[in-house]
């Protein structure tokens, strides 16, 4: 009742600081005398939405916390979210731990999509598709080097997961394609935006309906065992406070290393000195914890590049960009390779500029299409022009050449031919609806394809390839399913399929002790 009324005050406070604040704006600067109280208002506007932003994401109190749960999730991303939401559909009791002080991880920053295969959106909208095809074209894009058993387990249970996700409110039935795919498999939310925000949105808001616990600033040290049994963690809250918490099993869903240097260096050199598109919690925690308790790695050295990152700001422009149309213009204003080739070939293909960067160039109808680009024209990364040559003059590109490179690819769509790259996908429209727009891109570590060892069961194993009793793992901090290349929107889709699998298998485990 006290928390209630307390809310309800700091709302009223908030409404008449706005309005308070609106009626003194044109005063404030001039008037000296109203400067400590315009301080102390705005101060205190600022502890009203810090206020605000906790409550509205409904994180656990530390008081709630208890000594032992069912089952222990480690990290709250995609994966971590949807393992809580699923375990406890299967009558137990999770919690979530959380090393950040927010929810979401890598999952908020995805972009582009979820990849699925032989959908009811797919086939609402006449989209012709198979797992079949899903299967073959990732096998194609991870040079065959994917733990195919995984491989065949995820396309088989994508569909599934789409319409899991819809059953719970998230729903992505738009459309589109990325690099590596030859069918439109990439589901977005139905206006367009980027998928990260709104999945993470939309898990967060089942976690506060289902009453499961979710701590942040809870990072997690170590996993106990007890009998050869994984058998909890022990956790430090808010950087001061360790606790030993116990449980009937422990899911990891950490995420990757990409933002952890050292490692990257560790195991490819090549890369030292790259930005990284990876929040800061991905630094391979959950990897060297699973390692300590006897669990294995694969293909750590197997880390994808993105190629196109905004590199000031280290930010990802998602593939949906391209998958709408958009091309790759290098600084001579000319194309120099397919846009939606792999995301390895492409990478290397900006490599091969004299400046190691390129532009993405689209028009009014792809920015009307891809719903994130309003987000990158908030921070800055968008330049425009009324014309073609107005947009290469802000680009500092020959017009004559970028012009030209526009009618010919016009005409290549409305041919369905790209005689130059072979492009066959994102062709459904041309780019001459004025205004026109570029973002500066280079390619930035994006995704860590390795990680620890787990079955389609979601069990973490040991170099001899036995589960791990008690352990269970997904997302990316487990490594095989993509192999040597991950192919854009199937990392979406993978948290959400194998992060359901780790919620129902670390269940069954529980529940057959």
């Amino acid at each position: 009742m006290k928390k209630t009324t307390g809310a309800a005050l700091i709302l009223i406070i908030s409404v008449m600081l706005i309005i308070a604040g609106c009626g003194n704006s044109t005063n404030n600067s001039t008037n000296n005398s109203n400067s400590n109280e315009t301080k102390s208002k705005n101060d205190e506007t600022k502890k009203v939405e810090a206020v605000s932003g906790a409550s509205e994401a409904s994180y656990t109190p530390y008081d709630q916390l208890k000594d032992k749960y069912d089952i222990i999730i480690v990290g709250a991303g995609g994966a971590g979210m949807s393992a809580a939401l699923e375990a406890k559909e299967k009558g137990l009791n999770p919690v979530i731990l959380e090393k950040m002080p927010v929810a979401g991880g890598n999952t908020t920053k995805s972009s582009s999509g979820m990849n699925a295969s032989a959908t009811k959106f797919q086939k609402e909208q006449g989209i012709e598709d198979s797992n079949d095809l899903f299967y073959e074209q990732t096998l194609k894009g991870g040079h065959d080097t994917n733990d195919k058993e995984m491989l065949r387990f995820f396309v088989d249970n994508s569909a599934s997961a789409i319409d899991w996700l819809d059953s719970i409110g998230i729903r992505l039935n738009n459309i589109t394609i990325t690099g590596g795919m030859n069918e439109k498999r990439t589901h977005r939310p139905e206006d367009g935006s980027a998928v990260g925000q709104y999945l993470v949105k939309g898990l967060v808001k089942n976690l506060q309906e289902k009453g499961i616990p979710l701590f942040v600033n809870a990072d997690v040290k170590e996993l106990t065992q007890t009998d050869g049994k994984v058998s909890g963690v022990k956790v430090i809250f808010n950087q001061a406070d360790e606790k030993m918490i116990t449980a009937s099993a422990v899911i990891v869903t950490t995420g990757g290393f990409g933002s952890n240097k050292e490692m990257i260096a560790e195991v490819r050199p090549d890369l030292e000195g790259y930005v990284t598109t990876n929040q800061i919690g991905s630094t391979g925690d959950g990897i060297k914890m699973i390692e300590q308790v006897g669990g294995t790695t694969v293909d750590m050295d197997q880390i994808q590049v993105h190629p196109t990152v905004q590199q000031e700001k280290s930010y990802l422009i998602g593939e949906a960009v391209r998958g709408e149309g958009a091309l790759l213009i290098s600084s001579e204003g000319t194309r120099f390779t397919n846009e939606l080739d792999t995301r390895d070939k492409v990478t290397a293909a900006i490599n091969t500029l004299p400046e190691k960067s390129a532009f993405l160039v689209f028009d009014s109808g792809v920015k009307s299409r891809a719903k994130a680009i309003q987000q990158y024209e908030k921070m800055g990364f968008v330049i425009q022009g009324e014309t073609i040559e107005a947009l290469a003059k802000e680009m500092n590109v020959p017009a004559d050449k970028l012009k030209t490179t526009m009618d010919t690819w016009n005409s290549s769509v409305k041919a369905k031919v790209d005689a130059e790259f072979g492009r066959t996908t994102g062709m459904d429209n041309d780019l001459s609806g004025a205004p026109y727009y570029a973002i500066k891109i280079g390619p930035g570590v994006h995704y860590t394809m390795g990680g620890v060892k787990i079955n389609t069961n979601t069990e973490v194993l040991n170099k001899d390839g036995k589960a791990i009793p008690g352990l269970f793992a997904a997302g990316e901090v487990t490594g095989g399913l993509h192999g040597e290349n991950r192919i854009g929107g199937n990392s979406v889709a993978e948290i959400i399929i194998f992060g359901r699998q780790a919620g129902i298998k670390s269940a069954e485990f529980v529940k057959a002790k």
